[in-house]
């Protein structure tokens, strides 16, 4: 669950990116796709941190 929380997190900052036309046309095309996330990364953030708390209440030992 910590590999899908990274992953996550990774894609936050590229839908930030994206968001602020740092990517060249991989954004544009980033943004075409999934406008909601790159208006609002967050979203994505939020759902690496849940999947982190998830990974932490499952891998008790």
């Amino acid at each position: 669950m910590y590999f899908a929380a990274a992953a996550l997190a990774v894609l936050s900052g590229l839908f930030y990116a994206a968001g602020h036309h740092e990517l060249g046309s991989f954004g544009a095309d980033m943004c075409r796709y999934g406008s909601t996330f790159c208006e609002n990364p967050f979203y994505v953030l939020v759902g690496a941190g849940l999947a982190a708390v998830w990974g932490t209440f499952v891998s008790v030992r």
